[in-house]
């Protein structure tokens, strides 16, 4: 269970472990966001939503390889035309809404730097492990001297209660570390290394598996508990077209 083609850079892998579902952003880098590294996570996703056992007591882990879990938008790229600007915007929506949408639990594992749009895939999970001696949750945007893009904000006030903990996080453009963050409310526990960070995102995972929920009935309910999220990525025909014209012109 492994997404990878013939001749092309493996840029994630998914595998099973028991009830657990772990999907891992390969390689040293920065896992920076793009269209093609998107695309294989939303195979990787798709893949996991094929499985017979899915909707059936699973849990899935996501973690990453290196000292980034994603250091945000791949803006080198974007930056060269607007056309791939959207294709990006709109297939990272698709991407969140992969992820809420679906029939089990979602952990995201971090152990090294999520910023901006790499803080929000993490924030897409419905919950957070973090390392305590590496990485930093950020919001670079005003550092950089972008505007914040709308179902950001919307995703953050879904997960970060505390108003001031927002204006800290978006306003101050603050390196949140694992403990700001558990402070703050973004982040459930906080851990020594790597190792220490995925064991207890297993553990974690393993408690919610022991539940023996229905898959897609939690799948439904979050889909209530966050409406308002699903609706600002707007997830719909109108953004698969935008990406499909952005596409077909590059």
């Amino acid at each position: 269970m492994e997404d990878k083609k013939h001749g092309e850079e493996q840029l994630c892998t998914l595998e099973k472990r028991g009830n657990l579902f772990f999907l891992t952003l390969t390689g040293a880098g920065e896992h920076r966001l793009n269209p093609n590294l998107i695309s294989s996570l939303r195979s990787a996703l798709s893949r996991l939503q094929s499985d017979p056992s899915a909707s059936s007591s699973s849990a899935l882990i996501t973690t990453a390889q290196g000292n980034f879990f994603s250091n945000g938008f791949d803006l080198d790229w974007a930056q060269s035309s607007e056309l791939r600007l959207q294709l990006m915007s709109s297939s990272l929506r698709s991407l969140v809404h992969d992820l809420i949408c679906l029939p089990m639990p979602t952990i995201a594992a971090v152990t090294g730097h999520a910023s901006a749009a790499g803080m929000m895939l993490a924030l897409s999970h419905d919950y957070v492990v973090m390392r305590r001696d590496r990485g930093f949750l950020y919001m670079s945007e005003m550092d950089i001297g972008l505007v914040v893009t709308n179902w950001f904000m919307v995703l953050m006030r879904s997960k970060i209660g505390d108003p001031r903990a927002r204006r800290e996080a978006v306003m101050r453009a603050a390196k949140l570390t694992a403990e700001d963050g558990v402070r703050m409310g973004i982040v459930d526990s906080a851990h020594d290394g790597v190792e220490a960070t995925v064991a207890a995102a297993v553990e974690l995972g393993e408690a919610l598996v022991a539940r023996k929920w229905d898959g897609h009935v939690y799948g439904e309910n979050l889909r209530v508990v966050l409406r308002e999220v699903l609706e600002a990525v707007g997830y719909d025909e109108a953004v698969e077209e935008v990406a499909d014209k952005a596409r077909s012109k590059l």
